[in-house]
C-alpha cells in the first residue's frame, strides 16, 4: 500500500477503482484542519484528468504496468496503426481509444503500450515531441526579445501558442502533458 506521503508524478495507483497515474501533486496545509495533497490524476482506462484532494495519509494500491514499445506508422480515418518493436506485428487503435495523444502523434513516433495483466490500457508518448511548425503569421525582427505569443498549426494539425520569432518550417520541441512550447530545435 502507499500513501499520499509517497506520491510522485508518474506514479500508478487504483483510485476510484480505476488505474490512474499521478501527473502532479501538492502538499496543502491550511491554516485550519489537517494537511491534504491536491492530486492531478490522468484515468488510464478513459484518459480523464481529474483533480482531487486526498487527506494526508489516505492509503492507495499500487498499481503495476506493463509497458511495450511501439511505433506510430499511419492513421486511416479514425484508426491509428502501430507497430510492436519486438515482433514487428501491427496494432490498431481507434482514435476515441487513444484521445488526445494523436495531435502530437506523427509517423515513426516510439510511444509506450501499457498494459494490466496483459490488458490493453493506453498508449503514454514521450515527454516531449518535435513538430514542424505549418502556418503562423509571420515574426518581426527583434521579436525575440519579449514574451509575447502568437497561435500557430503544427504538422500534426494541432495548434500552439509559440513565441512570435518562431516562423514556418521551424522545429518546435512541445510538452506531451501541458501543450505548450519547449524550445526551438537547430538541426
Amino acid at each position: 500500500m502507499i500513501d499520499t506521503s509517497d506520491f510522485k508524478n508518474g506514479l500508478t495507483i487504483k483510485a476510484d477503482g480505476a488505474p490512474c497515474k499521478v501527473m502532479w501533486f501538492q502538499h496543502h496545509k491550511p491554516g485550519k484542519g489537517g494537511a491534504v495533497m491536491r492530486v492531478k490524476l490522468k484515468n488510464l482506462e478513459t484518459g480523464a484528468i481529474t483533480e482531487k484532494t486526498f487527506k494526508s495519509g489516505t492509503k492507495f494500491e499500487e498499481v503495476s504496468l506493463t509497458k511495450e514499445k511501439k511505433q506510430f506508422l499511419y492513421s486511416s480515418g479514425n484508426d491509428f496503426v502501430f507497430m510492436d518493436m519486438k515482433n514487428y506485428e501491427q496494432m490498431t487503435m481507434p482514435k476515441e481509444k487513444l484521445g488526445d495523444i494523436t495531435k502530437y502523434l506523427k509517423p515513426e513516433t516510439e510511444v509506450e503500450a501499457l498494459y494490466i495483466d496483459d490488458k490493453f490500457l493506453n498508449m503514454d508518448l514521450p515527454l516531449t515531441v518535435e513538430l514542424k511548425v505549418t502556418s503562423t503569421v509571420p515574426g518581426y525582427k527583434g521579436d525575440s526579445i519579449s514574451n509575447l505569443v502568437k497561435p500557430a498549426t503544427l504538422e500534426t494539425g494541432v495548434e500552439v501558442q509559440l513565441p512570435l520569432f518562431i516562423k514556418e518550417g521551424d522545429i518546435v520541441k512541445i510538452d506531451t502533458v501541458t501543450g505548450e512550447y519547449v524550445e526551438r530545435v537547430s538541426k
